[in-house]
């Protein structure tokens, strides 16, 4: 009986113990299990982003490269008015500067060699991010354009010559762009986006599909009206009677851009390693706003649809090592009011050469 009576507290122990470890245990490993299975679905969502047809492209065989790029950005600024329209433009420059890349992403900086600054003008930003996988891309993009404009192509109306106008420095004027655009690549299995724009990848055979976007844009317009009649009539000198149309007179213009977008990209694969990718969108935009004119203290609003566009133009050669190539990006920004007309057509051109490295492993020689 004492033997029993020293075995009881043994056996209540043995059997919470054997009730214990499962109620401890189950949980912890449904969760791991439950973990599992999530981190397994993010891997296919990740790999489907880069799943290709491997007879149509050659996927990239290296994880990193390092590239030096030459920029050159260029820009046209439209602003017209009943019969009236000044064009702006800043003097285009070269830029010079090293690039990172890995897998979808690039990054670096150029730098105007005829006049180095570590942060560039304080007034001028431009910040362009792009992601090109398989199947979606992103453009982000940040400008503040600056007061180093020129007026270009000036028409006054008839019997004024508008070419006095033209060269002249003009500060009063800026405008600024920050936006995100994000758009699907319906054919990715065969059309690859990134080896004409991120070259990592090579289109093998010919091949092209459609795109469908959507994005967002805040958009601001800055106008000295005193500085720019200030200006043309002292270029005109005071024989010439020039009267600006009332509707340049405004400060400031604000607005939102709302757009939806389609099109196509097709690549022509030239030879072996070498191809040119061409591609367009439409968009349609719907444009919310606020400016300030002049002569109207509470401003003006409106809200309209317009039509804007990018292109996008590469030839690149590839030889898995080794890439080379150029390639152009072009945008166009257009909104309309019953008083004034505004076009801005922006772009870059680049040209290339890169380095690729770190093999990865299923490439490596056993």
């Amino acid at each position: 009986m004492r033997r029993l009576m020293l075995l009881i507290p043994l056996i209540v122990v043995a059997a919470m113990r054997s009730v214990a470890v499962p109620l401890t245990t189950e949980p912890k490993d449904s969760v791991v299990r439950g973990d599992r299975k999530v981190m397994k679905a993010v891997r296919e969502v990740v790999r489907e982003f880069d799943r290709t047809d491997n007879d149509y492209i050659e996927p990239p065989h290296y994880e990193l490269c390092l590239e030096l790029r030459a920029q050159r950005n260029f820009e046209d600024f439209v602003l017209s008015s009943n019969g009236q329209s000044i064009m702006f433009s800043p003097d285009q420059r070269v830029k010079v500067g090293p690039y990172f890349g890995w897998r979808w992403i690039f990054l670096g900086t150029t730098f105007d060699l005829r006049n180095i600054q570590l942060f560039g003008n304080s007034a001028k930003r431009e910040f362009d991010f792009s992601i090109y996988s398989s199947q979606i891309g992103v453009d982000l993009f940040y400008r503040r354009t600056g007061s180093d404009y020129k007026m270009r192509d000036v028409k006054m109306g008839y019997g004024i010559d508008g070419s006095l106008l033209e060269d002249v420095p003009f500060d009063g004027i800026s405008v600024g762009l920050t936006g995100v655009n994000a758009y699907y690549i319906f054919n990715h299995h065969h059309f690859s986006y990134p080896a004409a724009f991120s070259p990592g990848t090579i289109q093998k055979i010919s091949c092209g599909s459609w795109l469908a976007g959507a994005g967002f844009t805040k958009n601001t317009l800055t106008l000295d009206f005193d500085k720019l009649k200030s200006v043309v009539e002292s270029r005109l000198g005071s024989d010439i009677e020039v009267k600006l149309d009332s509707g340049m007179m405004f400060n400031s213009v604000d607005y939102n851009d709302f757009s939806l977008s389609g099109g196509y990209a097709y690549t022509w694969v030239l030879m072996k390693n070498l191809s040119f990718c061409a591609s367009g969108q439409a968009a349609l935009s719907y444009k919310t706003s606020l400016g300030k004119m002049t002569d109207e203290k509470d401003g003006f609003n409106f809200g309209k649809v317009n039509l804007d566009g990018i292109g996008r133009f590469a030839l690149v050669y590839n030889n898995i090592k080794w890439y080379l190539g150029a390639c152009a990006i072009l945008r166009t920004n257009n909104y309309h009011t019953t008083r004034f007309t505004a076009n801005n057509i922006y772009g870059t051109f680049n040209a290339y050469i890169g380095y690729n490295f770190m093999l990865k492993k299923r490439y490596r020689k056993k």
